[in-house]
């Protein structure tokens, strides 16, 4: 009898170590997904509403990166103690990921109610955590979905949650998304076009088209941005502002990027050896080592001077892994490429990531430029640039001129480059050879004149 006791209690302690999280002491991804087939069950003659949710951290691997995994595993305990501090005695809290966890809300019956419980949350774990003798902060997103319909099952409802989820994340930190049904349709079509872009880049049919960069006083142009293009033959023409975010998400854009620098150094082979090329690469690319053995890769192959390639980079790029980025902008500046911060003032890096990383050019982002004419601050902002990068030895491009009175004010103030359409839309390889010829041909016809 003692034995069978014995063994009918082992056999509880293993189905609940089974169920629980080993670090934080909540129950994990089985657990929940038990709670929830079991509402489900409770519910199926009436199916009652409730809520799930997905909450993830925003900012913990740089946290963990900077403290250490010790202090990032006392900091997930701390946000495990609060979450499970802040559910009333129906819901239940698990963490079903590193730094992911899901909640259950039986008697959570709106998408405002689901709403407003989950900004309850993500306010509960803004405050600090202790970490030793210092403190960290957090921000959280969430997604929610709702159980309305006793055809919906637990992996349905935990897939609209993290459809949801992902729609928070993309809006900014700190946000709370409740699931409807045109993100589903939404979600479905970034699908099929990373589908679609994942055959394209494979069959090489991304392009690059390429702006002009003029010297503001002579209006000569001194080099060209490359910029991504694509037409699929069933989705038209895809926008970069569609396809590259979704290329960074679903880990496409190293390939993409290899792609379209190969086929815009082999053009600009042909170009006046005076002219440099301009080309961007993305946040993910600067916490991956090999991004600049693949760009020297690509130069050597393509024969392509590397003392002619500029690379652009933005603020929020170098945030993400500042010593990863640090040392890939040294490696590429020690064969000769030059490297340039874009986006200048709309990103998260503070003044002294100039200092660190040595940038050879800053370019002046469009919003700055495009209010020149009629608003004070961005005027002001704009000469301070000018004055901090002439103290540094910086050269600057102005980007997003669209107006002749746009150039002559930042000529006034002493910008030396500028961008934008006043000069140049992006245009193909074979285009742009077209421009340089008409463009050459006329500064030998005014030189002979």
């Amino acid at each position: 009898m003692q034995t069978t006791f014995g063994t009918g209690q082992a056999s509880r302690e293993n189905t609940d170590l089974a169920f629980t999280d080993t670090l934080t002491g909540l129950g994990n991804h089985r657990r929940f997904f038990d709670k929830v087939d079991r509402l489900i069950s409770d519910r199926a003659d009436d199916p009652a509403p409730f809520t799930v949710g997905i909450l993830d951290l925003d900012g913990f691997k740089p946290i963990n990166d900077l403290f250490g995994h010790k202090a990032g595993d006392d900091i997930l305990i701390q946000v495990a103690m609060r979450l499970r501090a802040s559910m009333d005695s129906h819901s239940t809290v698990c963490r079903i990921g590193a730094d992911e966890f899901a909640f259950l809300y039986p008697m959570v019956f709106s998408e405002e109610a689901a709403a407003e419980k989950s900004r309850m949350m993500i306010e509960i774990l803004s405050a600090p955590y202790d970490v030793g003798e210092r403190t960290a902060r957090l921000s959280a997103s969430v997604g929610c979905s709702l159980f309305y319909s006793g055809d919906e099952t637990t992996e349905i409802l935990v897939h609209k949650a993290e459809t949801a989820l992902y729609h928070a994340k993309r809006s900014g930190r700190g946000r709370v998304v409740v699931y409807t049904r045109e993100m589903e349709e939404a979600a479905k079509r970034v699908t099929r076009i990373e589908q679609a872009l994942r055959r394209a880049v494979s069959a090489g049919e991304v392009e690059p088209h390429f702006q002009p960069i003029v010297d503001l006083n002579t209006r000569r142009t001194i080099g060209f941005e490359t910029l991504a293009r694509w037409t699929d033959r069933d989705l038209g023409v895809v926008p970069p502002t569609v396809f590259i975010p979704i290329a960074e998400e679903r880990g496409i854009i190293g390939p993409l990027s290899q792609l379209v620098l190969r086929k815009a150094t082999e053009a600009a082979r042909s170009w006046p050896k005076d002219l440099f090329l301009s080309f961007n690469l993305s946040p993910s690319q600067l916490v991956d080592q090999n991004t600049g053995l693949h760009i020297l890769s690509i130069l050597d192959r393509t024969g392509f001077d590397p003392r002619r390639l500029e690379i652009e980079i933005t603020e929020t790029g170098l945030m993400n892994d500042p010593a990863s980025a640090e040392k890939i902008v040294e490696d590429l500046r020690r064969v000769g490429i030059r490297v340039s911060l874009d986006d200048f003032g709309t990103g998260q890096s503070s003044l002294g990531r100039l200092r660190e990383f040595h940038f050879d050019k800053l370019k002046i982002d469009r919003a700055f430029v495009s209010s020149i004419l009629d608003d004070r601050p961005s005027e002001h902002i704009i000469r301070a640039i000018l004055a901090m990068c002439d103290g540094l030895g910086m050269d600057v491009v102005a980007e997003g001129i669209e107006e002749e009175a746009q150039a002559d004010r930042l000529v006034q103030f002493g910008c030396a480059g500028g961008q934008g359409y006043l000069f140049g839309k992006p245009v193909d390889a074979d285009a742009t050879l077209g421009y340089l010829r008409d463009s050459y041909r006329g500064a030998l016809y005014a030189k002979a004149i």
